[in-house]
């Protein structure tokens, strides 16, 4: 189970590089677009899959899915990181709007793929 949670993780990690990576260089902005698209999407499967285990699924399908890709797929500290490089650079409603942003979204879609797993 631990190699295939590892493994889960670092399709996770490529996915993230993959995706984060496609968004800055078809829609360049001061604004981290990948990064925030990344952890909304991460929410929302981990609340997803939350809610199917609740609802009775087998945990494991929490843990690879869960713990090992979303795990390595979403990036808490690089927008952390994001924001105060835009503070850094005085770009102080991007930086503001980062750090709200992400909390809220990220939040609001990990309830709505929660209901939608229990749902499901």
């Amino acid at each position: 189970m631990t190699a295939l949670i590892a493994l889960a993780g670092g399709l996770g990690a490529a996915a993230r590089f993959w995706l984060d990576g496609t968004v800055r260089s078809r829609w360049p902005s001061r604004f981290p677009w990948g990064t925030l698209l990344v952890n909304v999407l991460g929410s929302l499967l981990l609340g997803f899959c939350t809610g199917l285990v609740l609802d009775g699924a087998d945990e494991r399908w929490l843990l690879v899915l869960g713990v090992g890709f979303c795990g390595g797929f979403t990036t808490f500290s690089t927008a952390a990181v994001d924001t105060v490089q835009l503070a850094r650079e005085r770009e102080w409603r991007l930086a503001a709007g980062n750090a709200l942003v992400n909390l809220a979204a990220t939040v609001l879609v990990a309830a709505l793929g929660l209901g939608l797993g229990v749902l499901g």
